[in-house]
């Protein structure tokens, strides 16, 4: 070691040390790649404003094993590339694990990445199945695949009497995963769609998708598609006088698209992977509005998720020791065996990392509140 990298090296050391004197904590270093700029930054803020409500609150009761939780998010604007490359600057400053990424192609991006590095990824906001087969023990999901959704969409429909069944979805991995997921689920009950009509992400031209449609005379229409483009697609299909049934899976953020629909609102379907967080219906939605009322936070199905995942994620470093590493956070994450939230269970072990199938429903009113 030359005299200058010997003179940079002591000066480290002693500020380390100073640091110490003065009382700095110990971390556990979180990293975080979401949408916090773009169409798609609700869910990245809503996701992390859930999540710090645990964090926070955890910090101030002194950490887990004396140590704080940090957590570090990068913007990616939902770009796919920008979201790997956020990755490797998270794991080389020294992440010990990654959290709450948000969107199919951005959470495909990093996999490469956090795999190559063996740093686990927990709670991605996405329901692809390309993200739970083949198994990766470095993946831990929160919410249920896109197939639990479209299952239970599928059922749905049919319980009402419905045959004619088009779908609208969106020009990249989200949009033909969820595709492929409703398909299937169709199939299982002797259906197939009678239209469909695709439309860029983000988009709201939604003119040619729509003449698609409609052309298959359906009685009720699927959306696989960010809220901008559902929004202006429901629009667009009543004007032209269609009243079928609209249904959307759960990452259409189902405020955001309760929001910009006003009155058009009414009777859309989405379905939820997270408890109803407007009312404390079960312990862990009381425990949630709780900590957002004294953080005067927004209430939100993707601030639940949020929630969740950090509640999970804590119990996870909680079984990682006093010491935690990226594979002790892994082995800490899969001892969680039917974990109890207040009547939400997660569920991990080293051959099951798909914490929950839970799926609910949930309608949409003309006055902007998403009902049971």
């Amino acid at each position: 070691m030359n005299r200058r990298h010997l003179l940079q090296s002591v000066a480290a050391l002693t500020g380390a040390r100073s640091l110490s004197a003065f009382g700095e904590v110990p971390r556990i270093v979180l990293g975080q790649s979401a949408p916090f700029s773009g169409p798609s930054q609700g869910l990245g803020d809503q996701f992390k404003a859930g999540a710090m409500l645990v964090f926070d609150a955890v910090n101030q009761r002194g950490g887990v094993h004396g140590r704080h939780i940090e957590l570090r998010s990068l913007d990616d604007g939902d770009d796919p590339e920008r979201c790997a490359a956020n990755t490797r600057r998270l794991i080389e400053d020294g992440a010990q694990a990654l959290f709450g990424y948000v969107g199919t192609r951005t959470t495909l991006a990093a996999v490469p990445v956090l795999t190559a590095a063996k740093v686990p990824l927990v709670a991605p906001l996405t329901g692809a199945d390309a993200l739970h087969a083949p198994f990766n023990r470095y993946l831990f999901h929160i919410r249920a695949s896109y197939n639990d959704e479209a299952a239970e969409i599928a059922k749905q429909i049919v319980s009402v009497g419905t045959r004619r069944v088009a779908v609208f979805f969106q020009n990249d991995d989200y949009g033909q995963a969820d595709l492929s997921a409703l398909t299937s689920a169709l199939r299982q009950h002797d259906l197939t769609p009678v239209s469909q009509g695709m439309v860029e992400r983000h988009s709201d031209n939604i003119i040619a998708p729509l003449h698609a449609v409609m052309a298959g005379k359906p009685d009720c229409i699927v959306q696989m598609a960010a809220h901008k483009s559902c929004a202006a697609f429901i629009r667009g299909a009543r004007r032209t006088g269609y009243r079928g049934a609209f249904y959307s899976f759960s990452f259409v953020d189902s405020q955001a698209l309760a929001t910009d629909l006003h009155k058009d609102a009414g009777g859309v379907v989405v379905s939820q992977v997270v408890p109803f967080p407007f009312h404390g219906l079960t312990p862990l939605a009381g425990d949630y509005l709780q900590h957002a009322k004294a953080a005067k936070a927004e209430v939100s199905y993707t601030g639940m998720e949020g929630f969740i995942a950090a509640r999970t994620m804590v119990e996870g470093l909680r079984r990682a020791g006093s010491e935690p590493t990226s594979a002790s956070i892994v082995s800490g994450l899969e001892s969680q065996n039917q974990l109890d939230l207040g009547g939400f269970f997660i569920s991990f072990s080293n051959q099951r990392h798909a914490g929950s199938r839970y799926v609910d429903m949930t309608i949409l009113t003309d006055d902007g509140k998403v009902m049971r």
